[in-house]
């Protein structure tokens, strides 16, 4: 099982600019945990997302001596020509949306264009020795009254496959998703392509969190996403947010399964404590 820890996306929506040196203390100390990855940063426009513009004075200077994979999020072949220059990052993320509006709201392109991206990003990813991650925006629904169906999704992972896309994440943006919806998109995803991993990122209230991670996990999917406290959404997407998956609720539910994460406990409950300073600045 894979845990996911997302900082980036529970710190880009803040109003407040967090200081680079507590940025830096705080994914150190999440480095110290044990995550499978740490999606850590992102390299867009610092217009688009201010919160971002430090990433790489961050990146200079995170711990490397961890098993954690450091994943950053790209929009453009700019900042993914950037971010494949630092040995430290392992994974790109890229966020297509099966929703024209969306991906016109998230990265100023069509569908089309996006894709056309996608390609171009897989080519620098696979002369890097990186991997390209692709979160489905809107992979649980569409508020914007474009089409939607897991046929979508299956159709969009086609083309994925067909480049040698790896890691395929559908996303639940706008906190659309039900557990008997995540069942069947990953049921569904497993059985048409078993030689793709899959990903969970999925937003809910505190109140559905386990219901939603269980959904995920007994229909196969073996990667999911997660933020200490449930912090995050996606400010390009709703001006009142549905948070993460909080990663201690995620945390408590595979121990109760007994199924071990890998988590040092004492390194959590500090990187745990330390979110609060951080999160002040909303």
């Amino acid at each position: 099982m894979k845990l996911v820890e997302c900082p980036r996306d529970a710190m880009q929506g803040l109003h407040e600019f967090v200081p680079t040196a507590l940025k830096i203390e705080y994914l150190n100390s999440l480095l110290n945990v044990g995550f499978d990855t740490l999606d850590f940063g992102s390299f867009v426009s610092p217009k688009a997302i201010p919160q971002m513009k430090d990433t790489a004075e961050v990146l200079d200077c995170l711990e490397w001596s961890t098993k954690t994979k450091l994943l950053a999020i790209v929009a453009n072949t700019r900042g993914a020509e950037q971010a494949v220059g630092f040995d430290k990052i392992s994974y790109l993320g890229f966020p297509l949306s099966i929703s024209e509006t969306f991906q016109y709201r998230n990265t100023n392109a069509s569908i089309a264009e996006a894709l056309i991206t996608v390609n171009a990003i897989q080519d620098l990813c696979l002369k890097n020795s990186k991997t390209l991650v692709v979160y489905l925006s809107m992979g649980f629904g569409n508020p914007y009254g474009d089409d939607y169906s897991v046929q979508h999704l299956i159709d969009f992972t086609a083309k994925l496959n067909a480049i040698g896309v790896q890691i395929v994440a559908p996303s639940d943006t706008v906190g659309s998703s039900t557990p008997v919806l995540i069942h069947q998109v990953f049921k569904d995803l497993i059985a048409a392509f078993p030689q793709v991993e899959f990903g969970a990122h999925l937003h809910a209230t505190p109140e559905t969190n386990i219901e939603k991670i269980e959904a995920a996990y007994l229909a196969g999917c073996r990667r999911i996403d997660g933020a200490i406290k449930g912090f995050g959404g996606c400010p390009m997407a709703a001006d009142s947010l549905t948070g993460n998956i909080s990663t201690e609720q995620i945390i408590d539910y595979f121990e109760n399964k007994g199924v071990d994460l890998g988590i040092n406990k004492s390194a959590f409950q500090q990187a745990y404590n330390l979110s609060s300073k951080v999160f002040q600045y909303e």
